[in-house]
């Protein structure tokens, strides 16, 4: 956000509200001092009783140009400011959701003096109203981001005010501590109740332990928000990218009979019972590039490889898929034998072969051997997938616990503060143990409210807005 954008709030602006492309419905919003005028400009009723857009009905009726010419028949919305979601005057026309017929009645609105608004403004909007905090705003952006069920609710709680109601509770406890040290600073040789430093510092680390306990939430709802990585790993043509194509679904990989067809990854998004998994497919492991044979592998597959053992070593679980209708392969054992039991799940692919439905199989017995949990699967068939992707699922969530359903988690931006202002605390417990003059302390505590008052925009420069603001979609 530019300093001008601060002083063009009073401005009518409109956009497109709904997502690219063809739909049964598209809508156009527009926002500001001019939005009633140009809603009755446009707007044609079909009802010959119509006496003018009253504040939360829908009005049937079409929206015609500068010359009379039907654009669309719509449904017309118009929410009296400060009672809408930006607080000012706003209209929105429910059209039919074709491309060219939104843009014809934006061309319109733009036409007759609207401008066009930029991404995140009708929230920013509602952000410089006081219709929502910083938190609120950005809890927006989340919910129509998330990915997944869980990482909906978790953007809804932020939405309610759930974490503005944390940092508040928070300041108000450093607002009051402050002001007892201003009076101990402001009247050093008065009468007058002084603030003890030992129970300066305790208040201090209790302070820091609440902003503890905010962030804790920031790692747990990663896996959420952002998803877990797991990797479909093992030698070649061991059935991976069938495998994951029968997980996502679809054809997503190519699949070939020809040793090596998968030299790159491919990555695809699994969404296991609201939690979010990144599903990584790698190339084949051969032998030449583990150590364990002869075999010929080009620089580019090598490289693949290469690629394949790095992901093994960062995913937060890797899926080993082996040909449990071949014996046991020298590549496999070696690749086995350096896996961590706790992050690895062994597949044993293509049961629907006969001689993979024996119980006693070789596989099976070096798996456990090693203490490899295995699960029999038919990447054909679909056989064992219901069952794998619920073994994924706990195996995952031992790394990755759920959130509690109150539990806030502060995004990027916000755990970046809120470290800030946990520094500032401990700095304040060090000082104040050390016998520090009150108003150098006070120096540091009033950088901690500071940091808190950031969090939920009472202090808001502008380059932060235009960082939050930007990420938006137009429309919203």
């Amino acid at each position: 956000m530019s300093n001008s954008a601060r002083d063009t709030v009073r401005d009518t602006i409109a956009a497109i509200a709904t997502a690219p492309g063809p739909g049964a419905v598209g809508i156009v919003r527009v926002s500001g001092p001019q939005a009633h005028v140009l809603a009755h400009a446009l707007f044609r009723p079909s009802h010959p009783g119509f006496t003018g857009l009253k504040p939360r009905r829908l009005h049937h009726g079409s929206l015609l140009d500068a010359e009379g010419r039907v654009l669309d028949e719509v449904l017309a919305a118009f929410m009296p400011g400060p009672g809408s979601f930006t607080g000012e005057d706003t209209a929105e026309f429910f059209c039919h959701g074709g491309p060219a017929v939104l843009r014809a009645v934006l061309e319109e609105l733009l036409a007759r003096g609207a401008r066009l608004a930029r991404p995140g403004e009708f929230t920013l909007r509602a952000y410089l109203s006081g219709k929502l905090d910083l938190t609120q705003a950005e809890a927006v952006a989340e919910a129509i981001a998330a990915p997944t069920r869980a990482a909906l609710h978790l953007a809804q709680l932020k939405l309610s005010g759930a974490l503005s109601h944390r940092i508040a509770t928070l300041r108000e406890a450093l607002e009051s501590l402050r002001a007892r040290l201003c009076l101990a600073v402001d009247f050093p040789e008065e009468d007058v109740e002084c603030l003890p430093l030992p129970e300066l510092r305790q208040e201090a680390l209790a302070a820091a332990q609440d902003v503890d306990r905010l962030l804790a939430g920031v790692e747990r709802a990663r896996a959420w928000r952002e998803g877990v990585l797991a990797v479909l790993a093992g030698r070649v043509n061991a059935g991976k990218s069938s495998l994951l194509n029968a997980l996502v679904g679809r054809r997503r990989a190519l699949v070939s009979a020809t040793p090596g067809t998968t030299r790159d990854y491919l990555e695809e998004q699994l969404d296991l019972s609201g939690l979010l998994v990144r599903l990584v497919d790698t190339a084949g492991l051969r032998g030449a590039a583990s150590g364990s044979g002869p075999e010929d592998v080009d620089p580019v597959e090598a490289e693949g490889q290469d690629l394949s053992r790095d992901f093994m070593g960062r995913a937060e679980a890797v899926l080993y898929v082996l040909d449990a209708s071949c014996p046991l392969h020298g590549v496999d054992r070696v690749s086995l034998e350096g896996l961590d039991p706790a992050r690895t799940l062994v597949v044993l692919n293509k049961s629907d072969l006969a001689a993979s439905r024996e119980p006693g199989d070789e596989s099976q017995v070096v798996v456990r051997g090693l203490g490899l949990d295995c699960v029999r699967v038919s990447a054909k068939t679909g056989d064992g997938l219901e069952e794998l992707c619920a073994r994924l699922r706990e195996r995952l969530l031992g790394t990755c616990a759920e959130p509690d359903q109150d539990e806030v988690a502060p995004n990027a931006r916000q755990a970046a503060v809120l470290r800030l202002a946990r520094a500032e605390l401990q700095a304040l417990a060090a000082d104040a143990e050390a016998g520090l003059p009150y108003d150098i302390l006070g120096v540091r505590l009033e950088a901690a409210c500071r940091q808190l008052s950031e969090l939920t925009g009472e202090i808001a420069p502008d380059e932060v807005l235009n960082s939050i603001f930007s990420k938006f979609c137009l429309g919203k």
